[in-house]
């Protein structure tokens, strides 16, 4: 195990345990590699191929375990089968320092395994290991003393493997969350690009046109669409610089003011009505969203020379109705693909934070876009973010 410990941070953990750590271990097989060579035990042929396979099988368990690809397959649960096969004909048939390689077993066993499955392996794989060295020792302190290892071997190196695995997880949840938080703020931002822009440039191309007209016959109010234009101008500055640092606030009567001007300037009739009481800081601004991108699409694209927008505030919800008598809705009003801009954005907006948006055809002729949204959206995280 390699723990590090920067000097200003918590610890981490920089490196987990490989198949190679546990290969040492097989160290604790040199007693009966020793009687082997020496004759102590028992046909050492036998006894001689009993290593071979239980090393072998040993290798072969702890090198699977640790491949993904292995390890959702049977392989190292019929390696460590086999493995505990061989472990209990040597632990029979020749006792002794054999024994141990009932706590090697279990060592293999908690590299593969984890929770229940484990704890069942070990509490047999320990009452039987302490029988057996207490069976053929008679002397009850070899008996605990290998049952307890057999399962406190098993145990701890389940509970160090799985504390690695629980913290690569983490940090793979940790990498996941940030590249989302990311993403999502990435997505604000062209809402909020896409909202401003196509608001503002839209204003700028109806009252440039409105100066193109007024012109040649009335100057005087030419050059108040043009003083209109640069006010529009220098605001959408000021808005764009605040949407970059973060900290933009919207008004739902700033926006109203706007939607009389930039109606008046398209030749459409404005209606603006209000009633009840006065918006949180929250509603008001998803509405004034609202109300942006409303208006825009209808000095866009719906031809209408009459425009009505009530909103209507009771107790616990808000609702905003834009009305037009335009050509009704087109392409251009739909959703915009990718959900990211337009009315589709809208939608997302106002479902975060508890609240629907309807926008469709208004009877025969003309579009409609009906918000609803509850009044107290101070606890919604979006309608918060919206409000920046």
């Amino acid at each position: 195990m390699s723990l590090g410990a920067p000097k200003d941070g918590p610890v981490t953990f920089r490196k987990g345990p490989t198949p190679t750590t546990f290969l040492p271990w097989l160290i604790m097989g040199v007693g009966a590699i020793s009687n082997t060579l020496n004759g102590k035990a028992g046909n050492p042929w036998l006894a001689g191929a009993g290593l071979l396979a239980f090393n072998s099988l040993y290798v072969g368990v702890v090198r699977t375990a640790f491949d993904p690809r292995a390890r959702a397959t049977w392989v190292p649960y019929g390696l460590l089968a086999a493995l505990a096969v061989v472990t209990y004909a040597l632990g029979i048939g020749y006792g002794g320092a054999w024994m141990l390689f009932f706590p090697l077993m279990t060592l293999a066993a908690g590299t593969l395994l984890r929770g229940r499955p484990l704890f069942v392996a070990l509490f047999i794989a320990s009452a039987s290991a302490g029988t057996l060295a207490g069976h053929g020792s008679g002397d009850p302190w070899d008996a605990s003393t290998i049952g307890y290892g057999t399962f406190i071997s098993g145990m701890v190196t389940s509970a160090v493997l799985g504390l690695f695995e629980t913290n690569r997880r983490l940090r793979a949840t940790e990498g996941r969350l940030a590249r989302t938080a990311v993403e999502k703020e990435r997505l604000r931002f062209s809402r909020d690009l896409h909202d401003l822009l196509g608001h503002t440039l839209s204003v700028v191309v109806v009252k440039a046109e409105a100066v193109r007209r007024l012109a040649p016959r009335d100057v005087d109010a030419a050059l108040e669409q043009a003083a209109d234009i640069e006010a529009v101008g220098r605001q959408a500055l000021t808005e764009i610089r605040e949407a970059v640092t973060g900290y933009r606030q919207g008004s739902l009567a700033t926006e109203l003011d706007r939607a009389r001007s930039a109606l008046e300037a398209g030749g459409i009739e404005p209606v603006v009505r209000q009633s009840g009481p006065p918006l949180s800081p929250q509603a008001g601004a998803l509405l004034g969203w609202v109300v942006r991108e409303g208006v825009t699409n209808a000095v866009r694209h719906s031809g209408a020379t009459r425009c009505e927008i009530e909103v209507r505030v009771d107790s616990d919800r808000a609702r905003l109705t834009i009305t037009d008598d335009g050509r009704g809705p087109v392409s251009s009003q739909a959703p915009a693909e990718g959900g990211g801009t337009g009315l589709t954005g809208l939608a997302e907006r106002l479902a975060a934070a508890g609240g629907t948006l309807d926008a469709g055809p208004d009877g025969r002729r003309g579009f409609r876009l009906v918000a609803e949204l509850p009044e107290d959206t101070g606890v919604l995280p979006e309608a918060e973010e919206m409000s920046r």
